[in-house]
């Protein structure tokens, strides 16, 4: 009996889900750079999805650099190297958890909500009746979201950011005894523009990560309530893990 070859349906599945993921940025790109796209569902948007999450952020990132200004201040006090805290929180919250916390609550609140809602306009049929009447579904519905999402992800990390190192300040001084001239000098000495710069790039590339599989998923919704819920799920999570490797790449190549 002669071997059966290996299926290649696999791979072919991939290639074709790459090649309708590039396909829908494109023309998403080219809905947006031509000016045609819905301004107001844009704004609509940019409320929902950045705008609802700033208090999240605020206590994500707070709670976040104060904890980690908390331990870290504990390790350097004993080392006489308290003055450091500033220069190490700077680098962490900057460099890396502002961005990435701003990815994780984005892609679990608004990466969600996207999902959910095309896949509900989905399995109603909505989204082919916008077919019907020559309106294109992504110019309509994927462009303002897309839009929104790299808009608000820089400007919620920026509020992360800042939001991480007060809630770092106020430990590292009011509880270590960490002079606050020390703290900020040290800060400003070894945190440079370009880790800021960064740090937005990062934002824009989760933003743009996040809204494209959220995008997908809800657009590929099957079976009714229950095939909503399941993109809703697939959204959030292949967000996350999406984040997390991309985030490793961005750092080893601007950080290297």
């Amino acid at each position: 009996m002669g071997r059966t070859k290996p299926s290649k349906s696999g791979l072919f599945e991939i290639l074709f889900q790459i090649g309708r993921i590039g396909q829908m940025i494109g023309e998403t790109l080219y809905y947006i750079l031509s000016g045609r796209v819905n301004l107001k569902e844009t704004f609509k948007q940019m409320t929902a999805l950045g705008v609802e999450s700033i208090p999240i952020v605020f206590v994500i990132s707070g709670f976040t650099g104060m904890v980690f200004s908390l331990q870290v201040s504990q390790e350097f006090a004993r080392f006489g190297a308290a003055a450091l805290i500033g220069q190490i929180l700077g680098i962490a919250i900057v460099r890396e958890l502002a961005p990435v916390l701003t990815g994780v609550v984005v892609a679990g609140r608004a990466g969600a909500a996207i999902a959910a809602e095309l896949g509900t306009m989905k399995v109603t049929e909505q989204v082919d009746a916008l077919r019907a009447l020559g309106t294109s579904p992504v110019q309509y519905l994927v462009a303002p979201r897309f839009l929104a999402c790299v808009i608000m992800v820089p400007i919620l990390t920026v509020f992360a950011n800042l939001v991480g190192m007060l809630g770092g300040y106020f430990i590292a001084v009011y509880q270590v005894g960490v002079i606050s001239e020390v703290f900020y000098e040290m800060t400003v000495l070894y945190l440079t523009f370009y880790d800021v710069a960064v740090s937005l790039m990062k934002a824009l590339v989760f933003g743009i990560i996040i809204v494209t599989v959220s995008c997908d998923r809800g657009l590929r919704t099957e079976r009714g309530a229950q095939g909503v819920g399941d993109s809703a799920i697939s959204a959030v999570v292949g967000s996350m893990i999406a984040v997390f490797i991309a985030n490793y790449f961005l750092s080893a190549f601007f950080f290297h």
